[in-house]
């Protein structure tokens, strides 16, 4: 099945691309990190290509952002030189009704977080499947650790009711090691009434860096979704 053929792909692209058009010149952009993201760096870097866009600088949130933007040549700066971020364009694994999201399917949620939180507007781009009724429905909440706290975190993490788990490597032997070095416990709550506490409790635990639970930073939502065969974007706004 090649990449126009599969709706789903063509879908990831669409909401991908809608979030690179409203990137200005000038501007300084958050590059998220995921499949749909990847795409909105594509398109950063066609329209850079072109002329249509100009001066524009990105802030990556992990190697793999680092990486695209380097190969869509889209130029790079650090949080050490700009005082804004006017725009981060991000993906999630969860979206609920007040825009709160999961994230961190792809290990990267503590550098995004730094960067979504600092930008003007936070675009979130998404896929229908992502969007839920309340958090934590369809996934684990991950939480990065560093190593030698493991243990006491976990235990922890039961004590406020979750059932944590080592996230484990694919294609490499032992557990997943952050760009930062860390280890990603994955944890299953089974109600998640205050998206807010929950943040603040997980974090407050010795030895965790940071959570997927953001929470009150989402500006617009681009949901991509397949009607009568065809990839459409919808928007949802605060």
């Amino acid at each position: 099945m090649t990449t126009e053929q599969d709706p789903v792909k063509v879908m990831k692209q669409q909401v991908g691309f809608a979030a690179a058009d409203r990137v200005k010149s000038g501007m300084i952009v958050g590059l998220g990190t995921g499949s749909t993201t990847a795409y909105t760096i594509q398109a950063l870097g066609d329209r850079i290509k072109s002329g249509e866009l100009k001066d524009i600088k990105g802030v990556p949130t992990s190697f793999q952002s680092e990486v695209l933007a380097k190969q869509y040549g889209v130029p790079l700066t650090t949080l050490d030189e700009i005082d804004k971020i006017d725009v981060a364009i991000d993906g999630a694994d969860e979206v609920d009704p007040h825009l709160n999201l999961i994230k961190g399917g792809g290990a990267a949620h503590t550098r995004e977080k730094v960067v979504d939180y600092l930008a003007t507007q936070f675009i979130v781009v998404v896929d229908g499947s992502k969007m839920v009724d309340k958090l934590g429905s369809t996934f684990r909440v991950p939480i990065e650790v560093i190593p030698m706290a493991l243990t006491p975190v976990m235990r922890a993490i039961e004590k406020l009711g979750g059932k944590p788990e080592l996230r484990m490597g694919v294609k490499k032997a032992g557990p997943v090691i952050t760009d930062q070095g860390n280890m990603v416990i994955d944890v299953k709550f089974d109600d998640i009434a205050n998206p807010g506490e929950m943040e603040k409790s997980l974090n407050n635990i010795p030895g965790v860096l940071e959570n997927g639970l953001f929470v009150d930073c989402t500006d617009l939502v681009l949901v991509g979704e397949i009607k009568d065969g065809k990839p459409v974007v919808r928007e949802i706004s605060k």
